[in-house]
């Protein structure tokens, strides 16, 4: 019987966005580390005379030039995002494009290569158009991807199907926190076998129909200010806006992807996560604690060894109370003294995008030694060293990222910067 080659941790090789901020992980990082906002006031029809006025709406992205015809016709705005951000974190992997007639150009099988993607809502758009040519025309009228395009499932299935993939796929339902829990799927999958696997979420929650169903959220922001609209951690916090697009990220086996020549940008070292139940804020406090431990443990971290931390940021005083006291259960005397920012609160809380979004941006800023910071919010009213105004250079070889769900899901993922790259600074 042959000897199973050696495993490595999990690691990052690829990085795809789709933000307000920027279409692209270029544009995304440029806006974020220089606190440049994109909040503004909602122009998508039919949504002007709704209660909720500011969003982080996706302005330069065209899907035709970045998605074919056939795909642009049976999937909504959040799979149009997915599949722009998977070409994008594949070709940072050194995956490949797709050939011509769909298969791969890759250098891994296709059996070698898995999907696995979060999502809050699915389709609102593509399935608010066809139930009103229902309504209004009949039947007759309705597409027959009516059927797919609206589930949240879908890009998914999408990705899989455009790229030829065949290796293990899967969705994750878990609130917010579904797009961390995607990332540690994903580092579960790889570590029993598969060569590779797309990972994050992307959502698209601005459509009319999908922007009613929020309105339900007692968390959600109506300010008309978007300067004012997402301020967590602060005296006059009053919830979060929403946003759209999101991330992926691919990820390997580390010593797999070193011997195919692979950038390693990142390890995922640790995840867990914990469920409180829904508007029980300050029981958010316990279980994020726990989460958070259940990560260190999991990569072997001391609560110190953490250098950053990409918080959650409800904007709502009692959550944001309840972080900021879970934060020093977990850490200690550490919780107060490590740098923590939100840069969420420039681009939004794109649901279960949001977290995948922050785990992009610590790569990156592991990667460049700076912490971006936190827009927006000035006036801190927790025991934290949030980092606003402006990025705050500092060496960071891991970092925590948290996300809680709106309906009590609470997730923690510790990433670590690259062996090889620590040792550069060290040297």
């Amino acid at each position: 019987m042959s000897r199973p080659e050696p495993r490595g941790a999990a690691a990052v090789t690829g990085i795809g966005v789709i933000a307000p901020n920027g279409a692209d992980t270029e544009a995304f990082w440029k806006s974020t580390k220089e606190g440049i906002s994109a909040l503004d006031r909602i122009t998508r029809e039919g949504c002007d005379r709704l209660p909720l006025r500011v969003a982080g709406e996706v302005r330069d992205f065209d899907p035709a030039a970045a998605v074919e015809e056939r795909y642009l016709v049976q999937t909504d705005r959040f799979t149009h995002f997915a599949l722009a951000a998977a070409d994008l974190a594949l070709a940072d992997a050194g995956l490949g494009h797709a050939d011509s007639d769909g298969s791969p150009s890759s250098p891994l099988s296709p059996f070698a290569v898995g999907v696995v993607t979060a999502a809050g809502s699915g389709g609102g758009e593509f399935g608010q158009r066809e139930l009103q040519n229902l309504w209004s025309k009949g039947s007759r009228f309705v597409g027959p991807y009516q059927s797919i395009a609206w589930f949240y499932a879908a890009s998914t299935g999408q990705i899989s199907i455009r790229r030829g993939y065949k290796g293990p796929c899967g969705v994750v339902a878990s609130d917010e926190a579904g797009g961390l829990d995607a990332l540690a799927h994903a580092a579960r999958t790889v570590a029993r076998g598969t060569g590779a696997v797309v990972a994050g979420s992307t959502e698209a929650p601005l459509a009319p129909y999908s922007m009613v169903c929020q309105l339900g959220y007692g968390e959600l922001s109506t300010a008309a200010e978007p300067d004012r609209a997402y301020r967590p951690f602060t005296a006059g916090a009053c919830g979060f806006v929403p946003a759209e697009g999101g991330a992926l990220l691919v990820v390997e086996d580390e010593v797999s992807a070193r011997e195919r020549g692979a950038r390693v940008r990142a390890v995922l070292a640790g995840h867990a996560a914990t469920f409180t139940g829904a508007a029980r804020r300050a029981e958010s406090r316990e279980g994020l604690a726990r989460a958070i431990r259940g990560a260190l443990d999991e990569a072997g971290c001391a609560p110190e060894e953490i250098d950053v931390v990409f918080a959650d940021a409800l904007g709502v005083p009692e959550a944001d109370r309840a972080e900021a006291l879970a934060l020093a259960d977990a850490l200690g005397g550490h919780g107060t003294r490590v740098p923590v920012t939100a840069p969420k609160t420039g681009i939004g809380r794109a649901y279960g995008a949001a977290p995948v979004l922050d785990t992009a941006a610590a790569v990156l800023a592991m990667e460049e030694s700076l912490i971006p910071p936190t827009p927006h919010v000035f006036d801190v009213c927790h025991d934290l060293d949030l980092v606003t105004e402006r990025a705050r250079p500092a060496e960071l070889r891991t970092a925590l990222v948290l996300s809680r769900g709106l309906m009590g899901s609470n997730s923690a993922l510790v990433l670590r910067a690259p062996a090889t790259q620590q040792r550069r600074r060290t040297a």
